[in-house]
Protein backbone atom coordinates (compact mmCIF):
# COMPACT_ATOMS: atom_id res chain seq x y z
CA UNK A 1 0.00 0.00 0.00
CA UNK A 2 2.96 2.49 0.62
CA UNK A 3 4.68 1.69 -2.39
CA UNK A 4 1.71 2.71 -4.34
CA UNK A 5 1.21 6.01 -2.63
CA UNK A 6 4.64 6.55 -3.65
CA UNK A 7 4.08 5.66 -7.17
CA UNK A 8 1.20 7.35 -7.25
CA UNK A 9 2.89 10.39 -5.59
CA UNK A 10 6.26 10.11 -7.86
CA UNK A 11 3.84 10.34 -11.09
CA UNK A 12 1.92 13.24 -9.85
CA UNK A 13 4.86 15.02 -9.15
CA UNK A 14 6.73 14.73 -12.68
CA UNK A 15 3.13 15.01 -14.18
CA UNK A 16 3.08 18.59 -12.86
CA UNK A 17 7.05 19.08 -13.29
CA UNK A 18 6.11 18.79 -17.34
CA UNK A 19 3.26 20.97 -16.98
CA UNK A 20 4.90 23.60 -15.68
CA UNK A 21 7.37 23.33 -18.08
CA UNK A 22 5.43 23.20 -21.04
CA UNK A 23 3.31 26.52 -20.02
CA UNK A 24 6.65 28.37 -19.36
CA UNK A 25 8.21 27.63 -22.78
CA UNK A 26 4.89 27.81 -25.06
CA UNK A 27 3.81 31.62 -26.26
CA UNK A 28 -0.25 31.24 -25.63
CA UNK A 29 -2.48 33.31 -28.16
CA UNK A 30 -5.65 33.89 -26.50
CA UNK A 31 -9.01 34.73 -28.25
CA UNK A 32 -10.42 38.10 -27.07
CA UNK A 33 -13.45 37.05 -26.53
CA UNK A 34 -13.51 34.64 -24.46
CA UNK A 35 -13.50 37.39 -21.68
CA UNK A 36 -16.44 38.65 -22.29
CA UNK A 37 -18.52 35.13 -22.29
CA UNK A 38 -16.02 34.42 -18.76
CA UNK A 39 -17.73 37.55 -17.06
CA UNK A 40 -20.57 36.63 -18.49
CA UNK A 41 -21.11 33.15 -17.35
CA UNK A 42 -18.61 32.23 -14.80
CA UNK A 43 -19.33 34.26 -11.55
CA UNK A 44 -15.86 33.12 -10.02
CA UNK A 45 -13.81 34.57 -13.18
CA UNK A 46 -15.73 37.53 -13.00
CA UNK A 47 -14.63 38.41 -9.47
CA UNK A 48 -11.02 37.99 -9.86
CA UNK A 49 -8.83 41.22 -10.54
CA UNK A 50 -7.57 41.57 -14.30
CA UNK A 51 -3.87 39.95 -13.90
CA UNK A 52 -5.96 36.58 -12.48
CA UNK A 53 -8.65 36.76 -14.95
CA UNK A 54 -5.49 36.52 -17.87
CA UNK A 55 -4.02 33.60 -15.99
CA UNK A 56 -7.10 31.71 -15.47
CA UNK A 57 -7.73 32.19 -19.11
CA UNK A 58 -4.24 30.74 -19.58
CA UNK A 59 -5.03 27.32 -17.53
CA UNK A 60 -8.26 26.95 -19.50
CA UNK A 61 -6.60 27.60 -22.72
CA UNK A 62 -4.16 24.74 -21.24
CA UNK A 63 -6.79 22.83 -20.26
CA UNK A 64 -8.48 22.20 -23.73
CA UNK A 65 -5.44 21.81 -25.54
CA UNK A 66 -4.79 18.21 -23.27
CA UNK A 67 -8.69 17.48 -22.77
CA UNK A 68 -11.14 15.77 -25.27
CA UNK A 69 -14.03 17.45 -25.42
CA UNK A 70 -16.73 15.33 -27.06
CA UNK A 71 -20.73 15.62 -27.79
CA UNK A 72 -23.86 13.06 -27.98
CA UNK A 73 -26.98 14.22 -30.25
CA UNK A 74 -25.86 17.91 -30.16
CA UNK A 75 -22.84 20.62 -31.50
CA UNK A 76 -20.77 21.62 -28.97
CA UNK A 77 -20.32 25.02 -28.78
CA UNK A 78 -17.09 27.52 -27.57
CA UNK A 79 -19.15 28.27 -24.21
CA UNK A 80 -19.83 24.50 -23.77
CA UNK A 81 -16.41 23.53 -23.74
CA UNK A 82 -15.49 26.95 -21.67
CA UNK A 83 -17.41 25.81 -18.79
CA UNK A 84 -16.25 22.33 -18.71
CA UNK A 85 -12.78 24.17 -18.86
CA UNK A 86 -14.07 26.65 -16.13
CA UNK A 87 -15.27 23.45 -13.72
CA UNK A 88 -11.74 21.76 -13.97
CA UNK A 89 -9.91 25.12 -13.36
CA UNK A 90 -11.63 26.63 -10.86
CA UNK A 91 -10.63 23.87 -8.01
CA UNK A 92 -7.06 23.74 -9.12
CA UNK A 93 -6.99 27.74 -9.68
CA UNK A 94 -4.49 28.68 -6.94
CA UNK A 95 -2.51 25.26 -7.58
CA UNK A 96 0.41 26.79 -9.76
CA UNK A 97 0.67 24.40 -12.94
CA UNK A 98 -1.74 21.85 -11.82
CA UNK A 99 -2.76 19.82 -14.26
CA UNK A 100 -5.35 16.60 -14.52
CA UNK A 101 -3.37 13.43 -14.90
CA UNK A 102 -6.40 11.36 -14.73
CA UNK A 103 -8.95 12.42 -17.51
CA UNK A 104 -8.16 12.42 -20.99
CA UNK A 105 -11.90 13.02 -22.34
CA UNK A 106 -15.06 14.88 -21.15
CA UNK A 107 -18.31 13.27 -22.79
CA UNK A 108 -21.21 15.92 -22.91
CA UNK A 109 -24.75 15.03 -23.11
CA UNK A 110 -27.83 17.36 -23.64
CA UNK A 111 -29.63 16.44 -20.38
CA UNK A 112 -29.31 14.57 -16.91
CA UNK A 113 -28.92 10.52 -17.39
CA UNK A 114 -29.29 7.01 -15.53
CA UNK A 115 -27.07 4.56 -13.22
CA UNK A 116 -27.52 2.54 -16.87
CA UNK A 117 -26.00 5.62 -19.03
CA UNK A 118 -29.13 5.17 -21.03
CA UNK A 119 -29.59 8.70 -22.18
CA UNK A 120 -32.89 8.36 -24.16
CA UNK A 121 -35.69 10.66 -23.38
CA UNK A 122 -38.00 7.36 -22.29
CA UNK A 123 -35.14 6.09 -19.75
CA UNK A 124 -36.38 6.04 -16.15
CA UNK A 125 -34.98 7.79 -13.39
CA UNK A 126 -32.39 10.32 -15.54
CA UNK A 127 -31.17 12.36 -12.20
CA UNK A 128 -27.62 11.86 -12.41
CA UNK A 129 -26.20 15.28 -13.81
CA UNK A 130 -21.98 13.98 -13.91
CA UNK A 131 -19.97 10.84 -13.34
CA UNK A 132 -16.23 10.38 -13.02
CA UNK A 133 -15.43 6.78 -14.91
CA UNK A 134 -14.17 3.76 -13.66
CA UNK A 135 -13.15 0.51 -15.77
CA UNK A 136 -14.33 0.88 -19.70
CA UNK A 137 -14.76 4.44 -18.85
CA UNK A 138 -11.56 5.23 -16.64
CA UNK A 139 -9.91 8.46 -17.30
CA UNK A 140 -13.45 9.62 -18.85
CA UNK A 141 -15.95 12.35 -17.54
CA UNK A 142 -19.59 12.37 -18.88
CA UNK A 143 -21.52 15.34 -17.91
CA UNK A 144 -25.07 16.49 -18.36
CA UNK A 145 -25.06 19.88 -20.52
CA UNK A 146 -28.30 20.51 -18.81
CA UNK A 147 -26.67 20.23 -15.39
CA UNK A 148 -23.79 22.12 -16.28
CA UNK A 149 -25.39 25.14 -17.49
CA UNK A 150 -26.96 25.31 -14.41
CA UNK A 151 -24.61 25.26 -11.99
CA UNK A 152 -23.30 27.96 -13.75
CA UNK A 153 -25.95 30.00 -14.35
CA UNK A 154 -27.65 30.30 -10.53
CA UNK A 155 -25.81 32.49 -8.86
CA UNK A 156 -27.52 31.95 -5.41
CA UNK A 157 -27.48 27.91 -4.88
CA UNK A 158 -24.63 26.06 -3.62
CA UNK A 159 -23.93 23.94 -6.32
CA UNK A 160 -22.18 23.22 -9.30
CA UNK A 161 -21.88 20.15 -10.72
CA UNK A 162 -18.75 20.53 -13.06
CA UNK A 163 -16.88 21.65 -9.98
CA UNK A 164 -18.63 18.60 -8.28
CA UNK A 165 -16.75 15.87 -10.69
CA UNK A 166 -13.69 17.62 -11.09
CA UNK A 167 -13.60 18.16 -7.21
CA UNK A 168 -14.22 13.92 -6.98
CA UNK A 169 -11.23 14.07 -9.78
CA UNK A 170 -8.64 15.22 -7.07
CA UNK A 171 -10.10 13.04 -4.58
CA UNK A 172 -9.04 10.50 -6.70
CA UNK A 173 -5.44 11.21 -7.56
CA UNK A 174 -4.36 9.38 -4.03
CA UNK A 175 -5.73 6.06 -5.76
CA UNK A 176 -9.00 6.53 -4.19
CA UNK A 177 -12.21 8.36 -4.07
CA UNK A 178 -12.85 8.49 -0.19
CA UNK A 179 -13.86 11.78 0.44
CA UNK A 180 -9.99 12.06 2.16
CA UNK A 181 -7.48 13.88 -0.50
CA UNK A 182 -4.31 12.77 0.69
CA UNK A 183 -2.87 15.12 -1.63
CA UNK A 184 -4.51 18.41 -0.44
CA UNK A 185 -4.78 17.75 3.17
CA UNK A 186 -1.97 18.77 5.49
CA UNK A 187 -1.35 15.00 7.02
CA UNK A 188 -1.74 16.79 10.19
CA UNK A 189 -5.40 18.16 9.11
CA UNK A 190 -6.45 14.25 7.86
CA UNK A 191 -7.67 13.34 11.80
CA UNK A 192 -9.59 16.55 12.13
CA UNK A 193 -11.23 16.72 8.38
CA UNK A 194 -12.61 12.95 9.51
CA UNK A 195 -13.94 13.89 12.89
CA UNK A 196 -15.95 17.17 10.71
CA UNK A 197 -16.67 15.30 7.83
CA UNK A 198 -18.17 12.74 10.54
CA UNK A 199 -19.96 15.67 12.57
CA UNK A 200 -21.08 17.68 9.33
CA UNK A 201 -22.54 14.34 7.79
CA UNK A 202 -24.96 13.68 10.97
CA UNK A 203 -26.14 17.23 10.90
CA UNK A 204 -27.11 16.54 7.10
CA UNK A 205 -28.62 13.69 7.69
CA UNK A 206 -30.45 15.02 10.51
CA UNK A 207 -31.89 17.47 8.78
CA UNK A 208 -30.23 20.18 10.43
CA UNK A 209 -27.69 21.81 7.98
CA UNK A 210 -28.27 23.83 5.26
CA UNK A 211 -25.32 21.70 3.03
CA UNK A 212 -27.24 19.81 0.56
CA UNK A 213 -28.56 16.28 1.57
CA UNK A 214 -26.56 14.46 -1.17
CA UNK A 215 -23.46 15.44 0.93
CA UNK A 216 -24.89 13.11 3.63
CA UNK A 217 -24.86 9.99 1.38
CA UNK A 218 -21.11 8.98 1.71
CA UNK A 219 -17.66 10.75 2.52
CA UNK A 220 -16.80 11.26 -0.93
CA UNK A 221 -19.95 12.80 -1.87
CA UNK A 222 -19.67 15.32 1.46
CA UNK A 223 -16.02 16.50 0.07
CA UNK A 224 -17.61 17.37 -3.27
CA UNK A 225 -20.94 19.00 -2.43
CA UNK A 226 -19.07 20.81 0.41
CA UNK A 227 -16.16 22.07 -2.53
CA UNK A 228 -18.86 23.24 -4.65
CA UNK A 229 -20.72 25.14 -1.43
CA UNK A 230 -16.68 26.29 -1.03
CA UNK A 231 -16.33 28.02 -4.17
CA UNK A 232 -20.26 29.18 -5.20
CA UNK A 233 -20.71 30.66 -1.63
CA UNK A 234 -17.89 31.71 0.27
CA UNK A 235 -19.20 34.13 2.39
CA UNK A 236 -22.03 32.23 3.03
CA UNK A 237 -20.03 29.22 3.93
CA UNK A 238 -17.36 31.18 6.19
CA UNK A 239 -20.88 32.49 7.90
CA UNK A 240 -22.53 29.29 8.24
CA UNK A 241 -19.58 26.53 8.74
CA UNK A 242 -16.57 28.47 9.78
CA UNK A 243 -14.21 25.64 10.67
CA UNK A 244 -15.08 23.70 7.80
CA UNK A 245 -14.53 26.96 5.62
CA UNK A 246 -11.51 27.23 7.08
CA UNK A 247 -9.89 23.55 6.28
CA UNK A 248 -11.09 24.03 2.82
CA UNK A 249 -9.51 26.84 2.40
CA UNK A 250 -6.56 24.91 3.93
CA UNK A 251 -7.15 22.34 1.24
CA UNK A 252 -7.43 24.22 -1.74
CA UNK A 253 -5.09 27.02 -0.86
CA UNK A 254 -7.86 29.63 -1.86
CA UNK A 255 -7.13 33.39 -1.51
CA UNK A 256 -9.87 34.25 -3.77
CA UNK A 257 -12.16 37.15 -3.68
CA UNK A 258 -15.36 36.18 -1.88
Amino acid sequence: MVFIAIVVLIGCYFFFKKGKKETNNIAIELPSHWHTLLVSNVLFYKKLNSNNQLYFRKRVFSFLNSVIIESVSFKLTELDKLLVASSAVIPIFNFKNWNYPNISTVILYPDYFNEELDFSKNAEKRIIGGLVGNGRFEDQMILSKKALYHGFSNKTDKGNTGIHEFVHLLDKLDGTIDGVPTLLIKNNNIAPWIDLMHTKMEAINNNVSDIRKYGGTSKEEFFAVVSEYFFERPKLLKRKHPELFEMLEDCFGSKHTA
